[in-house]
């Protein structure tokens, strides 16, 4: 019998971040609304339980503003970009990457149609 792997992460994200231990599902109902989106549209699993440890330190930082929500959605853009970068050094030529393609995000027309939902 083949040892089949725990997860299918290809990427080299063990070797940059520490994943913090926890309920994902918890950490991610903790988040504010804006931060639960972008966190949907994250290029990679978003790691939930870290998100919520960043927003109690942005939230120290700013208070719960939308200040501190923009401070960690820009964090999380830079996260997202090392690690296109890491995946990309990894493997040679990433089709996506080399097109300048960029990760797909919903619309402000969609967000606008969720929160008047």
């Amino acid at each position: 019998m083949s040892h089949c792997p725990t997860d299918n992460d290809g990427t080299p994200r063990k070797e940059i971040w520490r994943r913090y231990a926890g309920d994902e599902w918890e950490a991610f109902d903790q988040l504010p609304l804006s931060i639960r989106r972008r966190l949907m549209e994250h290029a990679y699993d978003a790691w939930s339980v870290n998100a919520f440890m960043l927003w109690r330190h942005y939230k120290r930082v700013h208070g719960k503003t939308p200040r501190a929500e923009a401070a960690l959605k820009r964090y999380l853009d830079y996260c997202e970009r090392l690690e296109l970068q890491a995946f990309a050094e990894k493997h040679e030529e990433i089709p996506h990457v080399s097109a300048s393609a960029t990760t797909l995000r919903y619309s402000k027309e969609a967000e606008n149609k969720k929160s008047a939902a």
